[in-house]
């Protein structure tokens, strides 16, 4: 299973630096996980300080 950005994301990019794979891109006014491309390492959950980052 792929990781999911909620509403809470305020767009900082601190995910986008992280993903060792390039899934994470900007989507309408918040980031967006690529599902096809997440290979589920969790480094983007724990880059993200507002904790919008969960397993989907």
């Amino acid at each position: 299973m792929a990781f999911e950005i909620s509403d809470a994301c305020v767009a900082c990019g601190a995910c986008e630096a992280q993903c060792p794979v390039g899934a994470i891109s900007m989507g309408d006014g918040k980031f967006e996980i690529d599902a096809e491309k997440c290979i589920n390492c969790g480094g983007c959950a724990g880059a993200c300080p507002t904790g919008a980052i969960e397993e989907a």
